[in-house]
């Protein structure tokens, strides 16, 4: 067991874990792994496994006998591969969120209008029928496209954003008293988000001082000025869309349609991603990689992802 996490570990019975670990040594490493958080935060109580199980292969196709470790923390299921590493890479986004999902929860999506929007997981969160949902995003896409899907079926409960003046199934739900939402000055909600990713609970800023942005917070003054204090934002899924990604769960994103993304990505539990493009690990300049893999927990590949035009404006013919 690891301290504050619920860990069941099957491996085949060897001993061996990752890469020579013992087993307890290399649990500790799957979960810290597995969660985003460094191994030290976890330490190893001292007492047996939950369980043990003498060959994998009865907990699955999970190949020869002490190959391959399954880890479950935190009520995720992973595969540690003794030669591979973790498995990130799942076929579709339906399996890719398997175990996921939950009534009530809290999900941030990224993207900026329809720009750089993770459609297809999303597509997938409302096919698993799951409700009850507070959704944090700058906006709630558009009408039957993006988190319009989602409103369409009535999945979500509460929206936490900056923008929603596209969707006229969210305005309606809102004024008709069937959708709650918390409103954020733009800046304010990138910044809650991030700093929900940095382990900060809460901050000051001077925007929304003596508006109804400030109603119930807590107000000081610092060096003569007046500042409102803002919680962080953490989620228990994040779910966002890349240009490039590698195996290991490495990200590059693409000009505007970065936005949200990185920083919702550090800002949750679990982290699920789709790439426009996958690649080996190696293959990204370092120098581009925007999220590192410790928060990409799970990808999928979408190659023929849309690029959908919120607004099209073109100049009138002569």
């Amino acid at each position: 067991m690891v301290s504050g996490l619920a860990l069941n570990v099957w491996d085949g019975g060897s001993g061996a874990a990752i890469k020579g670990k013992g087993r307890r040594e290399g649990a500790a490493a799957a979960c810290a792994g597995l969660t985003g958080h460094a191994a030290p935060h976890y330490p190893l109580q001292q007492r047996p496994l939950e369980a043990t199980v003498p060959n994998v292969s009865t907990l699955g196709s999970l190949g020869k006998r002490a190959e391959r470790t399954l880890v479950r923390c935190d009520g995720l299921t992973t595969i540690i591969d003794k030669d591979k590493g973790m498995k990130k890479v799942y076929a579709d986004a339906k399996s890719a969120l398997e175990g996921l999902l939950f009534d009530d929860m809290t999900i941030m999506a990224g993207g900026f209008g329809l720009c750089g929007i993770p459609e297809v997981l999303i597509e997938a969160i409302r096919d698993s029928g799951v409700k009850g949902l507070t959704v944090i995003s700058n906006n709630a896409g558009i009408d039957n496209v993006g988190l319009g899907v989602l409103l369409e079926t009535r999945q979500i409960r509460k929206m936490i954003s900056s923008y929603v003046g596209e969707n006229k199934t969210f305005a309606k739900q809102y004024l008709g008293g069937e959708l709650e939402i918390e409103f954020n000055p733009q800046g304010t909600l990138a910044e809650r988000i991030r700093a929900g990713g940095a382990g900060i609970p809460a901050f000051f800023t001077k925007t929304g001082v003596g508006t109804l942005v400030a109603e119930g917070k807590e107000v000081r003054e610092f060096d003569g000025e007046t500042y409102v204090m803002e919680r962080g934002l953490f989620a228990d899924l994040s779910v966002v869309h890349a240009w490039k990604g590698d195996t290991e769960g490495n990200l590059v994103y693409r000009k505007t349609a970065r936005n949200f993304n990185p920083m919702m990505a550090s800002a949750a539990k679990v982290t699920v991603a789709e790439v426009e493009t996958l690649v080996q690990p190696g293959e990204l300049d370092p120098d581009h990689i925007i999220t590192p893999g410790i928060f990409v927990k799970r990808i999928i590949n979408v190659a023929d992802a849309g690029k959908r035009i919120e607004q099209r404006t073109v100049r009138k013919r002569a």
